[in-house]
């Protein structure tokens, strides 16, 4: 890898990681780590292009069917993938067949970037983490595997232990919230080789725990808005990414498209406004 490369486009691949959850706009949209990165990357190039494919509640078979050859078309200089997560938190997972599903989407993005990345994503601490930890560290020992093939970088969220602190965490339990990507962002920052701006593996201050009645007031609204909403979707066989396309995917056209930023509108990071590349 260049070390401080100058990147001139990016694609997100992925779930809903990659899409910005829970970093929510006034919109309604999100943001997430991919469209911060985005930001501090266009504001080194002028005409920067960035597409974010990434949709909620995909599988890896999903992604590496769905994006990949999207993203891969698009002959991006940098490419992220992230995927297999929401296998693995399944009650029934072949690993071994999400990995085979990674690879086949990795081989194919690979040859078509100049820099691939992958990464050992974030994990909330506590006891569903410790329940399928041994999987995830099956998954994440193939990434660095599968990253030894295609001389991948690898950003390694899972080993940074502030990133299990629930405080970065969003309601849902499941997604980061807004200061948790801000961090994912400064992490895929500082491993492309840029200068750190701050220390994304700093940790909070001493938590003060909450009160008793807080807690069950939590857990009881954690249960009704996403817990049981949550296993609604599994028994019925749906998933919150059906009928979604990625920010930047034309359900129309068939085709991934670029956005870039308007004259002087590069650094917020909020891509919402950025305007689709002519081709």
């Amino acid at each position: 890898m260049q070390m401080n490369a100058t990147y001139t486009s990016f694609v997100a691949v992925g779930d809903s990681f990659t899409e910005g959850m829970s970093d929510g706009l006034p919109d309604g949209s999100y943001r997430g780590w991919a469209d911060l990165l985005a930001a501090r990357l266009a504001a080194r190039s002028p005409g920067f292009r960035y597409a974010n494919l990434a949709v909620r509640g995909k599988l890896i078979g999903q992604i590496a069917d769905e994006q990949s050859a999207p993203a891969a078309a698009l002959g991006a200089d940098l490419v992220t993938l992230v995927g297999g997560l929401n296998d693995v938190l399944r009650p029934k997972c072949d690993v071994d067949a999400v990995c085979a599903r990674l690879a086949e989407a990795a081989d194919r993005l690979a040859p078509s970037c100049k820099q691939l990345v992958l990464m050992r994503s974030p994990g909330r601490r506590g006891p569903v983490l410790e329940r399928f930890r041994p999987r995830m560290e099956q998954l994440f020992s193939f990434i660095d595997e599968l990253a030894e093939r295609h001389g991948a970088v690898v950003v390694d969220l899972f080993g940074a232990e502030v990133l299990g602190d629930a405080r970065l965490w969003a309601d849902d339990r499941l997604h980061l919230n807004a200061e948790g990507h801000r961090r994912v962002a400064e992490a895929v920052w500082q491993a492309l080789g840029h200068e750190a701006e701050d220390d994304w593996r700093a940790p909070l201050p001493p938590a003060v725990r909450a009160g008793w009645a807080a807690r069950r007031a939590a857990d009881v609204r954690f249960t009704r808005e996403h817990l049981v909403p949550w296993i609604g979707r599994r028994l019925t066989g749906r998933s919150s990414g059906d009928g979604r396309a990625g920010a930047h995917f034309s359900a129309d056209e068939g085709s991934a498209f670029w956005v870039t930023p308007p004259a002087g509108g590069a650094g917020s990071g909020d891509v919402t406004g950025w305007l689709r590349a002519q081709p």
